[in-house]
């Protein structure tokens, strides 16, 4: 029997990190010499689970078990014995597994890696999506030293870890698909064409967005994909058009499938968040398109848009200031940045790109 490489998952979605744990899949090599698991809690909604069908379409081997995924709940005295329960749990099942490999794909997943460490001789990898804060640092810092080695997917997620697991992480920045299809700007012409997509989380950026775009006689057509997430704070979108000066200005269109058609469509995509993204998947998607992105200066946006060059950005939650970059815009503008963005996604977010460095830093190809 061989010994399995499992990847410890902590959602049932295909948003930023159910999709990179899809490519970090994908980058083994088709020869490789161990089966592939892919482990899921047993307390996720009881709603669509795309990433269990396309990983059952990809051939992958999925087992749901009470894992130790940090979630709010736990924390209560009476949460904390619960997670240890599972902990416990998650122990058992990886010892009768003896895996060759435990691969961690959120932080969430980390009290895993400590069980990993302990009982099984496998090789135990984190792979961290967000930026810590001071409590994610006192929580998550202790199981994070059980990883042989971390994976941060920006600089400043690396940055925000304890000086203590920073030594042994390793920047590999988030990819995405070459398109099947896609038509650069040339042909587009008329007024400019705007799309934000992303839940209509309270951070997100929505409000400053809407705000901006009331400042300003209408640069174009704003298009809104999203909606609201299952938990957490958010943001009522179509309250917020609805009182806006030039509402007709504004489509809020909702939860897409696929928003591909639509990115084709745009000119420009928006990625206006509060909060610092910890990179910003959206924007390399855009990329890829050849569309250009107006983002806020904070967290992996940074380290993935040029300003002037490939998109724009302004400081996040500066209304006025998100206002004066879409009214400076022109068409000749937001063609040439729309080609700097194609290549800067050839240069630097490609799949080919994300697999190499992967296997690097892993030491599992």
């Amino acid at each position: 029997m061989r010994s399995p490489l499992i990847f410890i998952h902590s959602s049932d979605e295909l948003y930023g990190a159910d999709r990179m744990l899809l490519e970090s899949i994908g980058s083994l090599p088709a020869d490789q010499d161990c089966d592939v698991e892919v482990w899921l809690p047993t307390d996720l909604p009881h709603v669509a689970r795309p990433l269990c069908a396309e990983l059952a379409r990809r051939g992958v081997v999925v087992r749901h078990i009470d894992l130790p995924i940090v979630r709010r709940a736990y924390r209560t005295p009476l949460g904390l014995l619960r997670l240890l329960g599972r902990v416990v749990t998650v122990a058992a099942a990886l010892r009768a597994a003896a895996p060759s490999a435990v691969y961690c794909a959120t932080s969430a997943a980390f009290p895993a890696a400590a069980a990993a460490r302990i009982l099984t001789r496998a090789r135990v990898i984190g792979h961290v999506q967000e930026i810590w804060s001071r409590s994610d640092r006192i929580a998550l810092g202790l199981p994070a030293r059980a990883c042989h080695r971390l994976l941060a997917i920006s600089e400043p997620v690396a940055a925000a870890l304890p000086a203590a697991v920073r030594r042994h992480t390793v920047v590999v920045p988030n990819a995405t698909p070459e398109p099947d299809r896609w038509t650069p700007l040339d042909g587009h012409a008329g007024p400019l064409r705007f799309v934000v997509a992303s839940r209509w989380n309270g951070w997100k950026g929505h409000r400053t967005l809407l705000e901006a775009w009331d400042l300003l006689e209408p640069p174009g057509q704003l298009v809104v994909l999203g909606g609201l997430p299952p938990i957490g704070e958010s943001v009522d979108v179509p309250a917020l058009v609805s009182r806006l000066r030039r509402r007709e200005s504004v489509t809020v269109v909702g939860e897409v499938p696929d928003p591909a058609r639509y990115v084709d469509q745009a000119d420009v995509i928006l990625v206006p968040s509060d909060r610092a993204e910890p990179f910003g998947l959206v924007a390399i998607e855009a990329f890829a398109r050849g569309r250009p992105v107006v983002a806020s200066a904070g967290g992996g946006l940074v380290d993935i848009v040029t300003d002037g060059q490939d998109g724009w950005l302004f400081e996040p939650c500066d209304v006025a200031g998100l206002a004066a970059v879409l009214q400076r815009l022109t068409r000749a503008d937001v063609q040439a940045a729309g080609a700097r963005a194609r290549r800067t996604y050839e240069q630097r977010f490609t799949l080919e790109r994300f697999a190499h460095r992967w296997c690097a830093a892993t030491e599992l190809c």
